[in-house]
């Protein structure tokens, strides 16, 4: 365990709870422009839950620990936002550009990112239900990296998320949860699935070509109508593959 970036990574958690307790009333958009308008770019621990934030410029700053629970950023510009340990439960990031973004240990569960752009993304986050259609995450590095795990396994979690139509290309997802979520007539070419969790996923249609699937678990899931089988790696190594569904 590397304990100097434990004890770094716990003191910065102690001090966004100190921050949020210390907060009395949320940030209002107006708040928000203004400050953008002097060309602040710190927004660490903001306090803005539900507020309407469509279409603001956030690019490059940094939102780490941010409350933004049921906030609107539809069409919002985050791309080379630092979001770690932010909370987007439930907000509208439909449109929104993310691409390059930090998204460790940030929970959007539930959210709507249809049609986002998360391409290259840091996607280390909780995804659980959330709404991610259309959505481009293209060489997203969601993959666990397990020499660096002090709070024990951070990794892409997409339990029941709705990915249905997105592009995934290139994207790292070794060790993800995947499990029941909906990759209908997605394009997974070249994805790590390495050790994922894809139980009752749903990957029918979907393009297949080159993705890695040593070791993964796909009992119960569906591969019916999927392209580029042929040419996916490690199918002989994967677990469940008795209960999948295959043409």
């Amino acid at each position: 365990m590397n304990e100097p970036r434990t004890a770094a990574l716990l003191s910065a958690l102690i001090a966004v709870s100190l921050s949020i307790c210390a907060s009395s009333d949320p940030s209002s958009r107006a708040n928000v422009l203004e400050r953008l308008a002097k060309g602040e770019r710190d927004f660490a621990s903001l306090e803005a839950p539900g507020v309407d934030l469509s279409e603001v410029d956030f690019q490059g700053s940094k939102l780490f620990g941010a409350n933004l629970r049921g906030t609107n950023l539809a069409r919002a510009k985050l791309q080379n936002c630092n979001l770690d340990l932010a909370i987007l439960r439930e907000a509208t990031l439909v449109e929104a550009d993310l691409s390059n973004a930090s998204l460790f240990s940030s929970v959007f569960a539930d959210a709507d990112l249809s049609r986002a752009n998360l391409s290259g993304v840091r996607l280390m986050g909780n995804f659980q239900g959330a709404t991610l259609e259309g959505a481009n995450l293209a060489f997203a590095k969601g993959g666990a990296d397990m020499r660096n795990q002090p709070m024990g396994l951070v990794r892409a979690e997409l339990a029941r998320a709705k990915l249905k139509g997105a592009d995934l290309h290139g994207a790292d997802l070794s060790r993800a949860d995947l499990s029941f979520a909906d990759l209908r007539e997605t394009d997974l070419r070249d994805v790590n699935f390495m050790r994922a969790k894809l139980a009752g996923a749903d990957l029918t249609g979907a393009k297949l070509a080159g993705a890695r699937f040593e070791e993964a678990e796909i009992d119960n899931a569906d591969f019916r109508g999927a392209t580029g089988l042929d040419s996916a790696l490690g199918l002989d190594t994967v677990r469940g593959r008795e209960s999948a569904f295959f043409d």
